[in-house]
Protein backbone atom coordinates (compact mmCIF):
# COMPACT_ATOMS: atom_id res chain seq x y z
CA UNK A 1 0.00 0.00 0.00
CA UNK A 2 1.37 3.36 -0.97
CA UNK A 3 1.86 5.92 1.86
CA UNK A 4 1.00 9.44 2.07
CA UNK A 5 4.39 10.92 1.63
CA UNK A 6 5.07 9.07 -1.05
CA UNK A 7 3.90 11.28 -3.86
CA UNK A 8 4.85 14.45 -2.05
CA UNK A 9 6.54 16.86 -4.33
CA UNK A 10 10.02 15.92 -6.04
CA UNK A 11 11.15 19.29 -6.58
CA UNK A 12 10.14 23.07 -5.31
CA UNK A 13 6.80 23.88 -6.62
CA UNK A 14 7.46 26.91 -9.12
CA UNK A 15 3.39 27.76 -9.24
CA UNK A 16 2.19 31.25 -8.46
CA UNK A 17 0.81 31.83 -4.91
CA UNK A 18 -2.97 30.97 -5.18
CA UNK A 19 -2.90 29.10 -8.28
CA UNK A 20 -5.12 26.47 -9.13
CA UNK A 21 -2.78 24.01 -9.84
CA UNK A 22 -2.25 23.43 -6.13
CA UNK A 23 -5.78 21.88 -5.84
CA UNK A 24 -5.07 19.16 -8.62
CA UNK A 25 -2.10 18.91 -6.89
CA UNK A 26 -3.38 17.65 -3.50
CA UNK A 27 -6.35 15.92 -4.99
CA UNK A 28 -4.14 13.69 -7.64
CA UNK A 29 -2.01 12.72 -4.45
CA UNK A 30 -4.54 11.66 -2.54
CA UNK A 31 -6.67 9.93 -4.97
CA UNK A 32 -3.32 7.58 -5.99
CA UNK A 33 -2.65 6.97 -1.83
CA UNK A 34 -6.33 5.59 -1.58
CA UNK A 35 -5.92 3.69 -4.56
CA UNK A 36 -3.07 1.92 -2.88
CA UNK A 37 -0.67 2.68 -6.20
CA UNK A 38 3.13 2.36 -5.40
CA UNK A 39 4.53 5.49 -7.65
CA UNK A 40 6.51 2.77 -9.44
CA UNK A 41 3.06 1.52 -10.68
CA UNK A 42 2.64 4.88 -12.67
CA UNK A 43 3.43 6.81 -15.58
CA UNK A 44 3.21 10.78 -15.96
CA UNK A 45 3.28 12.18 -19.26
CA UNK A 46 3.13 16.20 -20.05
CA UNK A 47 3.20 18.89 -22.33
CA UNK A 48 4.51 22.01 -22.17
CA UNK A 49 2.94 24.56 -19.78
CA UNK A 50 2.39 25.73 -16.13
CA UNK A 51 0.48 21.89 -16.54
CA UNK A 52 3.35 20.51 -17.76
CA UNK A 53 5.04 20.40 -14.48
CA UNK A 54 2.73 18.79 -13.04
CA UNK A 55 4.57 15.90 -12.97
CA UNK A 56 7.54 17.35 -11.19
CA UNK A 57 5.97 17.79 -8.46
CA UNK A 58 4.96 14.21 -7.84
CA UNK A 59 7.15 11.21 -6.89
CA UNK A 60 6.16 8.64 -10.17
CA UNK A 61 7.97 8.18 -13.70
CA UNK A 62 7.86 10.98 -15.97
CA UNK A 63 7.75 12.23 -19.43
CA UNK A 64 7.74 15.35 -20.88
CA UNK A 65 6.52 15.56 -24.15
CA UNK A 66 6.47 18.59 -26.93
CA UNK A 67 3.24 21.10 -27.23
CA UNK A 68 0.47 19.23 -27.63
CA UNK A 69 1.84 15.86 -27.99
CA UNK A 70 1.64 13.75 -24.25
CA UNK A 71 -1.30 12.14 -25.80
CA UNK A 72 0.91 10.37 -28.60
CA UNK A 73 3.54 9.31 -25.86
CA UNK A 74 0.96 8.01 -23.37
CA UNK A 75 -1.30 5.68 -25.85
CA UNK A 76 2.22 3.94 -26.95
CA UNK A 77 3.51 3.75 -23.13
CA UNK A 78 -0.06 1.83 -22.38
CA UNK A 79 0.04 -0.25 -25.27
CA UNK A 80 3.69 -1.20 -24.92
CA UNK A 81 3.10 -2.22 -20.69
CA UNK A 82 -0.40 -2.12 -20.27
CA UNK A 83 0.11 -2.81 -16.55
CA UNK A 84 1.00 0.71 -15.95
CA UNK A 85 -1.16 3.31 -14.77
CA UNK A 86 -1.04 6.36 -17.16
CA UNK A 87 -1.52 9.40 -16.29
CA UNK A 88 -1.14 12.40 -19.49
CA UNK A 89 -1.66 16.17 -17.64
CA UNK A 90 -2.03 19.52 -20.37
CA UNK A 91 -3.13 22.62 -20.04
CA UNK A 92 -6.45 23.92 -21.81
CA UNK A 93 -4.24 25.50 -24.28
CA UNK A 94 -1.85 22.09 -24.60
CA UNK A 95 -4.53 19.71 -24.81
CA UNK A 96 -7.66 21.78 -26.82
CA UNK A 97 -4.89 23.61 -29.24
CA UNK A 98 -1.51 22.43 -29.95
CA UNK A 99 -3.40 19.14 -29.26
CA UNK A 100 -6.89 18.97 -30.51
CA UNK A 101 -5.75 16.80 -33.55
CA UNK A 102 -4.58 14.22 -30.61
CA UNK A 103 -7.36 14.88 -28.32
CA UNK A 104 -10.23 13.83 -30.77
CA UNK A 105 -7.97 10.47 -31.95
CA UNK A 106 -7.38 9.31 -28.24
CA UNK A 107 -11.02 9.73 -27.66
CA UNK A 108 -11.63 7.12 -30.76
CA UNK A 109 -9.06 4.77 -29.94
CA UNK A 110 -10.07 4.54 -26.33
CA UNK A 111 -6.80 3.39 -24.58
CA UNK A 112 -6.64 2.59 -21.05
CA UNK A 113 -5.50 6.04 -19.47
CA UNK A 114 -6.62 9.45 -17.76
CA UNK A 115 -6.23 12.70 -19.48
CA UNK A 116 -6.29 15.76 -16.73
CA UNK A 117 -6.73 18.79 -18.57
CA UNK A 118 -6.20 21.46 -16.17
CA UNK A 119 -8.60 24.46 -17.73
CA UNK A 120 -7.82 28.16 -16.47
CA UNK A 121 -8.98 29.65 -20.05
CA UNK A 122 -5.57 31.26 -20.89
CA UNK A 123 -1.80 30.55 -21.89
CA UNK A 124 -0.39 30.70 -18.53
CA UNK A 125 2.90 30.23 -19.13
CA UNK A 126 3.80 32.73 -21.81
CA UNK A 127 1.75 35.23 -19.75
CA UNK A 128 -2.05 34.88 -20.25
CA UNK A 129 -2.63 34.44 -23.83
CA UNK A 130 -6.51 33.89 -24.94
CA UNK A 131 -6.75 30.10 -25.11
CA UNK A 132 -9.32 27.71 -27.02
CA UNK A 133 -11.69 27.83 -23.88
CA UNK A 134 -11.81 31.63 -23.10
CA UNK A 135 -15.04 33.06 -22.54
CA UNK A 136 -16.81 35.17 -25.58
CA UNK A 137 -15.09 38.52 -25.19
CA UNK A 138 -12.05 38.19 -23.00
CA UNK A 139 -9.70 40.29 -23.73
CA UNK A 140 -6.07 39.76 -23.78
CA UNK A 141 -2.76 40.83 -25.46
CA UNK A 142 -3.81 39.06 -28.37
CA UNK A 143 -7.45 39.72 -28.46
CA UNK A 144 -7.61 43.38 -27.43
CA UNK A 145 -11.31 43.13 -28.56
CA UNK A 146 -12.12 40.28 -26.84
CA UNK A 147 -11.61 36.87 -27.82
CA UNK A 148 -14.43 34.80 -30.18
CA UNK A 149 -16.22 31.95 -29.06
CA UNK A 150 -14.83 29.28 -26.83
CA UNK A 151 -14.59 25.48 -27.59
CA UNK A 152 -16.66 23.41 -25.76
CA UNK A 153 -13.97 20.52 -25.63
CA UNK A 154 -16.70 17.99 -23.04
CA UNK A 155 -19.53 18.67 -25.68
CA UNK A 156 -16.83 17.36 -28.41
CA UNK A 157 -16.01 14.29 -26.34
CA UNK A 158 -19.35 13.48 -25.78
CA UNK A 159 -20.10 13.86 -29.53
CA UNK A 160 -17.26 11.71 -29.95
CA UNK A 161 -18.66 8.95 -27.70
CA UNK A 162 -15.56 9.40 -25.23
CA UNK A 163 -15.83 6.50 -22.48
CA UNK A 164 -15.57 8.88 -19.46
CA UNK A 165 -15.93 12.23 -19.30
CA UNK A 166 -15.77 14.46 -16.44
CA UNK A 167 -15.49 17.58 -15.10
CA UNK A 168 -14.00 18.81 -11.74
CA UNK A 169 -13.06 22.07 -9.70
CA UNK A 170 -9.39 22.18 -8.18
CA UNK A 171 -11.29 24.29 -4.81
CA UNK A 172 -13.17 21.27 -4.15
CA UNK A 173 -9.86 18.92 -3.41
CA UNK A 174 -12.61 16.27 -2.24
CA UNK A 175 -14.96 15.98 -5.08
CA UNK A 176 -12.06 16.03 -7.31
CA UNK A 177 -10.20 13.35 -5.84
CA UNK A 178 -13.33 11.21 -6.27
CA UNK A 179 -13.79 12.18 -10.01
CA UNK A 180 -10.09 11.72 -10.32
CA UNK A 181 -10.46 7.60 -8.65
CA UNK A 182 -13.00 6.99 -11.02
CA UNK A 183 -11.08 8.27 -13.92
CA UNK A 184 -8.28 5.91 -13.20
CA UNK A 185 -10.44 2.69 -12.08
CA UNK A 186 -12.40 3.35 -15.67
CA UNK A 187 -11.28 0.58 -18.10
CA UNK A 188 -10.92 3.32 -21.49
CA UNK A 189 -10.04 6.73 -22.09
CA UNK A 190 -11.33 8.99 -19.09
CA UNK A 191 -11.03 12.54 -19.51
CA UNK A 192 -10.87 14.84 -16.96
CA UNK A 193 -11.17 18.85 -16.83
CA UNK A 194 -9.94 20.63 -13.94
CA UNK A 195 -11.34 24.52 -13.87
CA UNK A 196 -8.34 26.04 -11.99
CA UNK A 197 -8.53 29.99 -11.77
CA UNK A 198 -5.45 31.18 -13.10
CA UNK A 199 -4.91 34.69 -10.35
CA UNK A 200 -2.32 36.02 -12.35
CA UNK A 201 -4.04 36.21 -16.06
CA UNK A 202 -7.67 35.12 -15.66
CA UNK A 203 -9.21 37.96 -13.52
CA UNK A 204 -12.39 37.24 -14.76
CA UNK A 205 -12.63 33.21 -14.05
CA UNK A 206 -11.59 33.56 -10.44
CA UNK A 207 -12.25 31.67 -7.49
CA UNK A 208 -15.61 33.50 -6.41
CA UNK A 209 -16.71 33.39 -9.92
CA UNK A 210 -16.73 29.89 -10.13
CA UNK A 211 -18.33 29.37 -6.56
CA UNK A 212 -21.45 31.23 -7.64
CA UNK A 213 -22.27 28.81 -10.50
CA UNK A 214 -20.68 25.63 -10.22
CA UNK A 215 -22.76 23.03 -9.23
CA UNK A 216 -22.65 18.84 -8.35
CA UNK A 217 -23.95 16.95 -10.48
CA UNK A 218 -26.75 15.16 -7.86
CA UNK A 219 -27.47 11.06 -7.52
CA UNK A 220 -30.21 11.68 -9.55
CA UNK A 221 -27.92 11.87 -12.81
CA UNK A 222 -27.48 9.27 -15.32
CA UNK A 223 -24.24 9.70 -17.00
CA UNK A 224 -25.16 6.66 -19.29
CA UNK A 225 -27.73 8.70 -21.12
CA UNK A 226 -25.82 10.44 -23.62
CA UNK A 227 -28.21 13.15 -24.74
CA UNK A 228 -28.86 14.68 -21.80
CA UNK A 229 -24.93 14.15 -21.05
CA UNK A 230 -24.18 16.46 -24.10
CA UNK A 231 -27.06 18.88 -22.78
CA UNK A 232 -24.79 19.07 -19.63
CA UNK A 233 -21.41 19.16 -21.23
CA UNK A 234 -22.64 22.37 -23.24
CA UNK A 235 -23.93 24.24 -19.81
CA UNK A 236 -21.70 26.70 -18.97
CA UNK A 237 -22.26 30.49 -17.55
CA UNK A 238 -24.68 31.41 -15.21
CA UNK A 239 -24.76 26.89 -14.54
CA UNK A 240 -21.99 24.92 -14.74
CA UNK A 241 -21.95 21.37 -13.38
CA UNK A 242 -19.00 19.33 -11.96
CA UNK A 243 -18.47 15.66 -11.86
CA UNK A 244 -19.19 12.44 -14.23
CA UNK A 245 -21.04 14.05 -17.40
CA UNK A 246 -20.89 10.82 -19.52
CA UNK A 247 -19.58 6.98 -19.26
CA UNK A 248 -19.96 4.00 -21.09
CA UNK A 249 -18.36 0.57 -21.66
CA UNK A 250 -16.60 0.74 -24.79
CA UNK A 251 -13.65 -1.85 -26.67
CA UNK A 252 -10.44 -0.78 -25.18
CA UNK A 253 -7.72 -0.29 -27.96
CA UNK A 254 -5.02 -2.24 -26.24
CA UNK A 255 -7.28 -5.09 -25.76
CA UNK A 256 -7.60 -6.01 -29.08
CA UNK A 257 -4.17 -5.99 -29.81
CA UNK A 258 -3.30 -9.88 -30.51
CA UNK A 259 0.66 -9.45 -29.56
CA UNK A 260 -0.21 -7.92 -25.62
CA UNK A 261 -2.90 -9.78 -24.67
CA UNK A 262 -1.34 -12.11 -22.49
CA UNK A 263 2.22 -10.60 -21.53
CA UNK A 264 3.15 -6.95 -21.96
CA UNK A 265 5.32 -5.80 -25.08
CA UNK A 266 7.74 -4.70 -22.07
CA UNK A 267 8.18 -8.04 -20.92
CA UNK A 268 8.48 -10.16 -24.34
CA UNK A 269 12.20 -10.97 -24.59
CA UNK A 270 12.42 -10.34 -28.52
CA UNK A 271 15.57 -11.02 -30.30
CA UNK A 272 17.01 -8.21 -31.90
CA UNK A 273 18.05 -10.46 -34.91
CA UNK A 274 14.29 -10.97 -35.67
CA UNK A 275 14.03 -7.63 -36.32
CA UNK A 276 15.86 -7.60 -39.93
CA UNK A 277 13.65 -10.32 -41.28
CA UNK A 278 10.68 -8.45 -40.46
CA UNK A 279 11.59 -5.39 -41.96
CA UNK A 280 12.32 -6.98 -44.80
CA UNK A 281 9.18 -7.88 -45.73
CA UNK A 282 7.83 -4.34 -45.68
CA UNK A 283 10.74 -3.21 -48.08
Amino acid sequence: MAGTTDYSPAMAIQWCPGCGNFGILTAMRRALVELGLEPSQVLMVSGIGQAGKFPHYLHSHVLNELHGRPIPAAQAAKIANHELTVIAFSGDGDGYGEGGNHFISAITRNVNLTYLVHNNQVYGLTKGQASPTSDFGFVTKTTPKGAWEPLRPLALAVACDCSFVARGFSADIEHLTDIIKSGIQHNGFSLIEVLQPCVSFNHQNTYDWYRERIYRLGRDYDPKDRINAFAKALEWGERIPIGIIYQKDRPVYEDQLEAIKDEPLVKQRLDPTQFEPLLNEFM
